[in-house]
């Protein structure tokens, strides 16, 4: 096993743990705070795409994400968050689907890189918390996995099964 396995398999565990949480949610689960101010699942998992694409976009040679529907940005970026409208929101299987693809063009530009090349410098405000290619990449496994806590919160009070 070498680097890249690595972070490839942390890339891939991290999409299922994520995509774990979200069994047994409806689409309307989806939309529920667990408190008043919080984020819900649906704006969450939008958040963690977003995120991503905009991380790794300038970072990760080679990546091509596939294009957003119209107006995703906007719903799922800081001001999105407190939108309590429960209309405009992807479905759930829309969602997973956008995840997946998401997480699949990560991958797939991961598995092309050398080991020479997760040491390549980053630049931009994440620098200090990753500051070559290999950490930004760990960075986005660990972002997932920050936000299943979460996940786990808005579970629990939906009475849903506990998992992990």
């Amino acid at each position: 096993m070498n680097a890249i396995d690595l972070l490839v398999g942390a890339l891939k565990a991290s999409e299922g743990v994520t995509l774990g949480f979200l069994e047994g949610f409806s689409d309307a689960d989806l939309l529920d705070r667990p408190v008043p101010g919080a984020n819900h699942a649906g704006w969450q998992v939008g958040h963690l795409l977003l995120s991503e694409r905009f991380i790794l976009a300038g970072h990760l040679p080679g990546v091509s994400y596939p294009a957003l529907p119209a107006g995703f940005e906007a719903r799922h970026g800081k001001e999105g968050a407190q939108i309590n409208d429960a209309s405009g929101w992807p479905s759930k299987g829309e969602y997973e689907r956008l995840f997946r693809e998401t997480r699949a063009a990560t991958i797939d530009a991961v598995s092309k890189l050398t080991e020479s090349q997760l040491d390549h410098p980053t630049e931009g405000r994440l620098a200090a918390k990753a500051p070559k290619l290999g950490n930004l990449i760990q960075l986005i496994a660990n972002h997932d996995l920050m936000h299943g806590g979460q996940f786990s919160v808005i579970r629990r009070k939906q009475g849903k099964p506990v998992l992990f």
